[in-house]
């Protein structure tokens, strides 16, 4: 009984995560793409809408984290993927399931908390400083969890900084970028939010700000 449900629960979520989050142009071609953040902050609707008047396609964007982008690509359910995680990205191409793999473009992360900034992180010289402060004052930190390419790159960190991360300090959120960042504000935590969601989120931001960046392990690229 147990095995059934969980099977019915992996079909449920493997369906949903092939539906349209929205569709963009009206053209007789439809390609499914499939991204996070990009989606969130409007930028794939701009880019979709000028690439389908041009194609006389239509864009059917898939809401997804990195992690869970390449796994629909992988099992043919997307025609492209818009991800930030390079070494991914590379292992995908060599094993012959990805071609064409293209720079877009670059932003970058930015480890933000509360004004107060218990940690003491701004006066860290290296982001692998920072993590360890946070880790050090056992301060309230959010993670993705969730396989995305901000969760993989906030766990190569750790690694870098040799910490195993746990305890009640360091919860897992499993949402995507923009709604962890409001709750980053919301509950006075830290948090490694990407740029252009900052520039998005900034006028509902109340008690949080950047305390770190600027190390070129945090450039983000597309």
């Amino acid at each position: 009984m147990k095995k059934s449900i969980c099977i019915a629960i992996l079909l449920c979520a493997s369906l949903m995560a092939s539906e349209c989050t929205a569709v963009y142009g009206d053209g007789k071609t439809e390609l499914k793409l499939a991204t996070g953040s990009p989606g969130e902050l409007g930028i794939l609707e701009v880019l979709s809408n000028e690439f389908s008047k041009a194609n006389d396609t239509k864009i059917c964007w898939i809401k997804a984290g990195s992690g869970q982008t390449l796994e629909l690509l992988k099992n043919k359910k997307i025609d492209i993927a818009m991800v930030h995680a390079p070494k991914a990205e590379i292992s995908a191409v060599k094993e012959g399931w990805a071609t064409q793999r293209t720079l877009i473009g670059s932003n970058e992360f930015f480890i933000v908390g509360p004004k107060s900034d218990p940690a003491k992180i701004k006066t860290a010289q290296n982001v692998t400083e920072a993590y360890t402060d946070i880790a050090k004052s056992q301060s309230l930190f959010y993670t993705r969890a969730d396989n995305s390419g901000t969760h993989k790159k906030e766990l190569s960190i750790w690694k870098m900084a040799n910490i195993v991360p746990q305890g009640q300090w360091y919860e897992a959120n499993k949402d995507f970028m923009l709604a962890t960042l409001l709750k980053t504000d919301k509950n006075g935590a830290y948090f490694m939010s990407d740029s252009s969601t900052w520039v998005v989120a900034k006028k509902d931001i109340k008690s949080s700000e950047i305390l770190f960046r600027g190390d070129k392990y945090l450039i983000n690229t597309y």
